[in-house]
């Protein structure tokens, strides 16, 4: 029997990479852009759904009375109702550790680019101010190494144990807190709360959002932390609470921070860390981390070995 296959959010994946694999599955059909109100009708005669962001769950599904697979085009399955898919017997698969690398590499550029106060040197060269002076170098606005610091990590799993290795490359001590409290790596350090927060120069978020984690970095949380210490969250927004960084970053209880995700996204106009202007204390990326070129065209062939393994009867990447 041949299947069709909707993909729901096809540019999600960016219109850069080719997705013509998921056409070898059966009758395809790939939306650019899908919305929760328009899903439904278009998964109605499903037997495969690709999807990013779309809920999957009864009220998106009810419908569609022949879904057997739905494939995950990202690691978390926030947004799919698993309680409701395994009630329908269907199966869910998502993809691992694709992004490793691009969102390691993600993080310390964002720290990288806070802790050496790079838009303001840019600025300064290219608004003719160096140009203008007479000495061949200029080191007005201090920075510092990496190199003798402390960087503490919370979420030690594939990504955070990368940016670990490249911070120690950088002599950087390497501490970290566990959530959860179950992971126990005997390769660093692991901390209480109180002193991660106290001692880390740098922080770097990659634990996923869960109710533990759930505006953990709040405003004690910043009170407790360096008045020189920067923070970088390429995990998820919620994870800090961001009129608590707003304020922490407009009073100087914290020196900068680099983010790659917020509370909500895209930038709501409410949120008031749009207000800070100023990149050498906030640098805020539109959730890119994982995109990386290679990341992508790994998801991509994650996605289509998930679906791929299913009509051959085998499980893979099931949740």
């Amino acid at each position: 029997m041949k299947m069709k296959v909707v993909v729901l959010e096809r540019n999600s994946l960016g219109t850069d990479i080719d997705t013509s694999c998921f056409d070898k599955l059966g009758e395809c059909v790939q939306y650019p852009v899908s919305v929760a109100e328009d899903a439904a009708e278009k998964m109605k005669d499903a037997d495969i759904i690709i999807v990013n962001k779309v809920p999957m769950n009864e009220s998106t599904l009810k419908d569609a009375k022949n879904v057997k697979l739905i494939c995950v085009t990202a690691t978390g399955v926030d947004n799919i109702d698993l309680a409701y898919t395994k009630s329908r017997g269907i199966k869910v698969t998502n993809v691992g550790n694709y992004s490793t690398a691009a969102v390691a590499q993600h993080t310390i550029a964002l720290a990288l680019y806070v802790l050496e106060n790079m838009s303001f040197y840019d600025n300064y060269v290219k608004s003719g101010t160096y140009g203008s002076q007479p000495r061949f170098s200029n080191f007005d606005l201090p920075f510092f190494e990496i190199e003798g610091k402390t960087w503490g990590i919370i979420g030690m799993g594939n990504i955070g144990r990368t940016v670990a290795r490249i911070a120690t490359a950088f002599d950087a001590k390497v501490i970290f807190f566990s959530a959860s409290g179950n992971n126990n790596s005997s390769d660093y350090e692991r901390v209480d709360w109180d002193t991660f927060l106290t001692q880390s120069d740098i922080i770097s978020i990659h634990c996923p959002l869960t109710d533990r984690t759930r505006g953990i970095f709040n405003l004690e949380a910043f009170q407790k932390m360096k008045e020189s210490a920067i923070l970088v969250n390429v995990a998820r927004g919620p994870i800090i609470d961001d009129e608590a960084l707003y304020k922490a970053l407009t009073e100087n209880m914290i020196a900068g921070a680099g983010l790659d995700v917020l509370g909500k996204e895209p930038i709501q106009p409410e949120n008031p860390l749009g207000k800070i202007k100023d990149s050498t204390k906030l640098i805020i990326t539109p959730h890119m981390a994982w995109a990386s070129t290679e990341a992508r065209i790994r998801l991509v062939d994650e996605v289509y070995k998930n679906a791929e393994s299913f009509l051959r009867g085998e499980d893979r990447n099931v949740l």
